[in-house]
């Protein structure tokens, strides 16, 4: 190995080695940058910032770095699975670092514990609707005025038909549609549905009967 090529190397470790403890700040949770040297395997560990494995300087390299010492085939991976010796769940990625020949000259890792970002993942899929679920479209009035006049709205646009071209069967089903919402439970109801429907409180009455709905007073 020429000098030149030693230089170089030790530059890429020297600076590789800065980085760790600014990598370790910018992370969130809990987790621990290692960088190892991988011309001193198997004991490789120069540098560790965290404390996730309870690993030290001049600890050695883990199983799988010490397979691909063991066949010259080191390859970067990212976002691997993998558990801590007490069986904590770990996200880990190991890039490899080469000279400018290709040679491989240092692993820097990242693990990272995933529980604590496991139950945040539980607590928002508690929180969202589930995947497929009908949306319920549910409004949220500040005044009963605005109530009636959003499920009016509504029942109208769900018809498919402008009040200007209704028939009575369109009439008739906005009528059955708004008694099944709980429009008929507000006060003045009927009143409001006429006037929306361009037809008289009496008309509303008969649509609601010919619905099957009775109980209604005329005077309501």
């Amino acid at each position: 190995m020429s000098d030149s090529t030693t230089d170089e190397e030790a530059v890429i470790l020297r600076t590789l080695g800065e980085l760790v403890e600014p990598l370790l700040a910018v992370m969130p949770g809990n987790c621990e940058v290692v960088l190892h040297d991988l011309r001193k395997i198997p004991s490789s560990i120069v540098a560790i910032a965290g404390d996730v494995t309870g690993r030290k300087v001049g600890d050695p390299a883990t199983d799988r770095l010490l397979r691909h010492a063991a066949t010259g085939d080191y390859e970067t991976a990212l976002c691997y699975s993998s558990r801590t010796p007490d069986g904590a769940a770990l996200s880990c990625s190991t890039l490899i670092i080469r000279s400018s020949t290709g040679q491989p000259v240092a692993a820097l890792c990242v693990n990272s514990e995933t529980g604590p970002w496991e139950t945040i993942a539980a607590l928002s899929r508690k929180m969202l609707p589930e995947s497929g679920s009908a949306a319920a479209d549910e409004k949220f009035p500040h005044d009963v005025d605005e109530l009636a006049s959003g499920m009016l709205t509504q029942a109208i646009a769900d018809s498919g038909v402008p009040v200007h071209l209704m028939k009575k069967r369109h009439k008739v089903a906005v009528v059955r549609d708004l008694r099944d919402r709980g429009f008929f439970t507000l006060r003045e109801s009927v009143e409001t549905a006429a006037r929306a429907l361009a037809v008289s409180r009496f008309t509303v009455y008969n649509y609601l009967n010919e619905s099957g709905v009775g109980g209604l007073e005329q005077g309501s």
